[in-house]
């Protein structure tokens, strides 16, 4: 048990969509004939007990509901969120003001130790990477379970 928290990436596939769905659904022949694919869904990134993002994300995302429900997130939202990791990890002093750590039920530790820092780096590595991609098609949603 614990925090698992997920970056979700969803494509609906239009008709003009045809090739790749067509592609997908290849890897599936025994799907019949008139089932098509119709939405991809991609787990863009995955995070355990990294409660101080948790809490960015229902305090800024889900409207302060923490209830493992799925909320979508926008771009601008994610960048939101890599610009409060880029101040914390340039002035680790104003941690505990940006990014706290918060508790809950097997929420892992409240400290600002290597867990938390590599959780920080990390986040910001894997988000910087994800903007180097165009996602303007794409939907992106968070959800936690514990």
């Amino acid at each position: 048990m614990g925090l698992d928290m997920y970056l979700s990436a969803k494509r609906f596939l239009w008709h003009s969509e045809d090739d790749l769905a067509t592609n997908i659904k290849r890897n599936f022949p025994d799907l019949p004939e008139h089932m098509r694919v119709k939405e991809v869904t991609i787990e863009a990134m995955y995070w355990r007990k990294a409660n101080a993002i948790h809490k960015w994300f229902v305090d800024r995302v889900q409207g302060g509901e923490d209830n493992c429900s799925e909320f979508e997130v926008s771009l601008e939202q994610l960048e939101e969120l890599l610009a409060v990791i880029d101040q914390v990890l340039d002035n680790p002093e104003r941690a505990s003001e940006l990014l706290p750590p918060h508790e809950g039920f097997f929420f892992g530790g409240k400290e600002m130790d290597d867990w938390y820092w590599e959780q920080l780096k990390r986040t910001q590595s894997e988000l910087q990477e994800l903007f180097t991609r165009n996602w303007q098609s794409w939907d992106f949603y968070y959800r936690a379970s514990w």
